[in-house]
């Protein structure tokens, strides 16, 4: 690596999912040279890379008042889903109808910011280097090579906490992970009241023959299309910090998509000339490493909606645990716990050990049970916007990431319209 060209920048965002995108967004917009990194060829994680189309997180059931504004709320409203300006929103988890118009408005926000901002798709993080209590150097991988760049700070949204764990930062992984899920769409359907009911009976009858190992739901849905359905009701057990595990996870997960569809061809009603439209490209991973950093947000703190001085971000999913076994009708045991708007504090997006790094997405600082609520969609870019800010701001400031307070950072967000719910 030593004749490897050295590449310097403010701010090194380490990938492009729904926290990177617009972590990297928001480091750009207050004037920090920003560099993001994004394995796959366009940004948009969940949305994009995964298909999940919901924005999970905007907004509480049976309330609609929307919590998180900033970014999010701009990237929905572009998307024709609402308006800025609006207070409400129905149904709490709107859906974005097209996710290739993602990609593409993902990509002009992106060259609009390209002032300030350098996006590398198709580059992966491959090692950290640190001196002392900084990370000094990260090595990305991609067409180009190796490519050394320098950043002051370093904002790690690969879901994995990879950056984190690499630079010997503390971070931890449950057992039993939550299972991973291949999500597909199935075209030219003609749909009927009895579908979902006889496509629950095939499922069940291909995982007593042994065909299936795990499912939920069904989980059809008909999200794009009247004649499509959008189906994730695959359930894969897979630990992917662990590159062949993933790669097992990603093999099984499309083999199942083939047996749950070619099932439902074959024997139920209104599939007769349906055809399978696509899987992935990549399998949706909800848990792996998380990070222990200054602050562990815990359960008792979602349920008490527990204030924090240095809160950045709103959450108010629910408590969604997905477990290792087969579940029918609903993609949990029971009904998980569905809390009020809640503060995530500044400090569960700050490392210990490590000065120039935070971590905004799933793998921020929470316990297990915490982060089932936290590691969705419009929550994780609260988080990334909250990140952005902040490595913005110490670059401005001089001062690292762990010298800026979440009450300046919250300040920041609020001048930007974005921020936590004050109610």
């Amino acid at each position: 690596m030593a004749d490897r060209p050295i590449i310097e920048t403010d701010v090194l965002v380490c990938g492009g999912g729904s926290a990177g995108l617009v972590a990297a967004l928001a480091s750009a917009r207050a004037g920090a040279k920003t560099i993001l990194v994004e394995r796959a060829g366009f940004a948009g994680g969940i949305i994009t890379a995964v298909g999940l189309p919901y924005f999970d997180g905007i907004a509480i059931p049976r309330d609609y008042r929307i919590l998180v504004r900033g970014i999010a709320l701009e990237l929905l409203a572009d998307m024709g889903v609402c308006r800025a300006g609006d207070v409400e929103i129905r149904p709490h988890n709107p859906i974005i109808r097209n996710t290739e118009q993602f990609k593409l408005l993902a990509d002009k926000k992106l060259i609009a910011e390209r002032a300030n901002l350098r996006t590398l798709f198709h580059s992966t993080v491959c090692e950290v280097s640190t001196a002392g209590d900084r990370i000094s150097e990260v090595c990305v991988a991609n067409k180009s090579g190796l490519m050394r760049i320098r950043p002051r700070e370093v904002i790690d949204c690969t879901g994995d906490a990879d950056v984190a764990a690499w630079a010997g930062a503390p971070t931890e992984k449950n057992k039993p992970l939550m299972p991973l899920t291949m999500h597909f769409r199935i075209g030219n359907l003609m749909r009927n009241l009895e579908m979902k009911q006889n496509c629950a009976a095939q499922l069940a009858e291909a995982h007593a023959a042994g065909e299936l190992q795990l499912y939920y739901g069904p989980g059809l849905n008909f999200a794009f299309a009247p004649n499509e359905a959008y189906v994730h009701a695959i359930r894969v057990v897979a630990d992917a910090t662990d590159a062949d595990d993933l790669t097992r996870a990603e093999m099984q997960g499309r083999a199942d998509v083939w047996t749950m569809f070619s099932r439902w061809k074959k024997s139920v009603p209104g599939f007769e000339e349906s055809y399978l439209i696509s899987s992935g490209p990549y399998i949706g991973i909800r848990e792996t490493r998380r990070l222990v950093g200054e602050y562990v947000l815990t359960e008792a703190d979602i349920r008490a909606q527990t204030k924090f001085d240095d809160a950045v971000a709103t959450g108010c999913w629910y408590l969604d645990v997905h477990p290792q076994q087969v579940t029918v009708g609903s993609a949990n045991v029971g009904h998980g716990f569905q809390p009020g708007p809640y503060d995530i504090p500044y400090r569960s997006l700050q490392p210990q050990k490590i000065a120039n790094l935070l971590v905004a997405g799933r793998c921020h600082s929470a316990s297990k049970e915490a982060a089932s609520s936290t590691r969705v969609t419009v929550t994780a870019m609260a988080m990334g916007e909250a990140a952005g800010t902040a490595a913005a701001l110490a670059v401005e400031r001089k001062r690292s990431t762990h010298e800026v307070s979440g009450v300046e950072v919250r300040k920041a967000l609020d001048q930007r319209h974005a921020g936590p719910f004050l109610g």
